[in-house]
């Protein structure tokens, strides 16, 4: 083909049209890519770039903010984060995107759902705020809302957060999870239910594969197959050694949930428990339980316990749940004694070792150095008083029976006639002795063993009564009081009843 005197190459022709009419006819894709280059290139020099692929895309520049709208069977991946969804809208020069529609989340053997989120790729981080579920096969966490860090293997879950896994249920207002530490921190009115106990704390940090529990401010735990709770500050519980130790304002309560129903002016419709208002409280400045087979508790320092008429002081207090048995004594000679109190009888010694049956107190027995001071209903300043190196108290339906004394037996008992005016008083000494009792007063004395006994009468007593107190005479004044020790329980505004300790 000529052209002007000029051969042309008509096949060279022909591709320079074809190639002008792809380039004219692809001008705005083209001119999009230049625009698109230099903010590729910036992405990828942040740091990984996120692909997406989907059926099909579109790309919008918004307030000169350059995105692509991917629609159906979505694809996002960077490294080995792959996400799926129905929607996604890339924004390029940030390396984020926003996810829509059963969003699907997976690295490795992790998954996390949602009906909508976003993912930031130069943080390599996700969130949502509209529902979120991980599992990573070892638990499942659900909240309100979310957010996971991938390069930390860290997610921080808010509003309404649980935490499963197969030994435990864990719920809190926020927790951040370690993925590869096995470990959560929880805050805000956080709950752990485990086999055999339920964890309430403030503020709580448990390690999933040693089942430890840290928990701190306003604690509970509760057993619930024996009705007990133990409140506090700090708590450490090793759960697969069935041991609790609370370090901080402890406090141990056991309510009897079998005998006495409460009033039904005080049962409300979801309340199906028969409650006895007989509660065991016991308080001091550190606490340990057991939860196995020994069943055991046990307080050190100021410890303070409180049970109906009885009420006790020591340094040292163990209670042995499954044999029936609280033991109380002191760890060294300089430590305190021992003090119990039944009503208004009040008993010291070494150690004192309370009996129960069917949480009712059977015996009392008090080791070393014992002693008993008894006041009168009605003459305050005149005290029975039995002194001797060992005592036990025996009790029928709540009332003492029998008192048995042995070693070194000193007895003073003041007399009064049936008109229960003062007649003087007994002192007595002997190797052992045995006191009857008949609704709760004295109805017989026997001296055993080289027997001693003196009268005075009421002209040489009247007024001189300390002369007669024997050497271990102290009348102890800080009895333990059950609203005093429930104080840093109770609800604000109100009584604390056993009800609320179940709750």
């Amino acid at each position: 083909m000529t052209f002007n005197g000029k051969r042309i190459n008509t096949e060279r022709l022909k591709k320079k049209l074809i190639f002008s009419s792809l380039f004219i006819r692809n001008l705005p894709v083209i001119f999009l890519m230049i625009l698109l280059f230099p903010l590729i290139t910036t992405a990828q020099e942040k740091g990984e770039m996120i692909t997406v692929v989907g059926d099909s895309l579109v790309g919008r520049i918004v307030s000169g903010e350059t995105t692509r709208e991917v629609y159906g069977n979505v694809v996002l991946t960077q490294g080995n984060v792959v996400i799926t969804c129905n929607k996604a809208i890339q924004y390029i020069s940030r390396n984020d995107a926003e996810l829509i529609g059963d969003v699907i989340v997976k690295q490795d053997s992790m998954t996390i759902m949602t009906p909508r989120g976003f993912y930031y790729g130069d943080e390599r981080r996700a969130e949502s705020s509209s529902g979120v579920r991980l599992d990573d096969k070892k638990v499942i966490l659900t909240a309100d809302s979310g957010e996971y860090f991938f390069n930390d293997d860290k997610a921080v879950f808010r509003s309404r957060v649980t935490l499963f896994d197969t030994a435990s249920t864990l719920t809190s207002e926020k927790l951040t999870y370690f993925k590869n530490e096995d470990r959560a921190i929880a805050i805000g009115d956080v709950k752990i239910v485990q086999k055999d106990n339920i964890i309430n704390a403030d503020t709580l940090e448990h390690f999933r594969k040693t089942r430890i529990t840290f928990a701190t401010s306003n604690v509970r735990i509760k057993s619930p197959g024996n009705n007990v709770q133990i409140f506090g500050q700090h708590l450490i519980d090793y759960a697969q050694d069935f041991h609790t130790i609370i370090d901080r304002k402890p406090l141990f309560l056991q309510v009897d949930t079998t005998r006495t129903r409460l009033p039904d002016s005080l049962i409300t419709e979801n309340d199906s428990m028969q409650i006895r208002l007989d509660t065991l409280i016991i308080k001091s400045e550190t606490m340990q339980s057991w939860r196995d087979t020994i069943n055991l508790f046990e307080a050190q320092d100021s410890v303070k316990i409180w049970r109906g008429t009885f009420a006790s002081l020591n340094d040292y207090s163990i209670y042995m749940k499954r044999k029936e048995k609280i033991i109380t004594f002191r760890k060294k000679e300089s430590d305190m004694k021992p003090v119990l109190w039944d009503e208004e009888t009040q008993l010291t010694g070494d150690s004192i070792v309370i009996f129960l049956r069917d949480d009712e107190i059977e015996a009392l027995q008090v080791i070393k150095t014992a002693f008993v001071l008894s006041p009168n209903e009605i003459y305050k300043n005149r005290f029975n008083q039995i002194s001797g190196d060992t005592l036990i108290m025996y009790f029928e339906k709540g009332d003492i029976s029998r008192v048995e004394v042995d070693g070194n037996v000193y007895n003073v008992y003041y007399m009064y006639n049936d008109e229960q005016k003062p007649n003087g008083l007994t002192q007595s000494s002997a190797e052992s002795a045995v006191l009857s009792f008949r609704k709760n007063k004295v109805s017989e004395v026997r001296l055993y063993g080289s027997p001693k006994s003196e009268y005075y009468p009421e002209n040489m007593v009247g007024g001189k009564e300390q002369t007669f107190a024997l050497p271990r005479f102290n009348i102890v004044k800080n009895r333990p009081e059950k609203e005093d020790l429930l104080k840093q329980i109770k609800p604000a505004g109100r009584i604390l009843s056993p009800m609320d300790t179940l709750q």
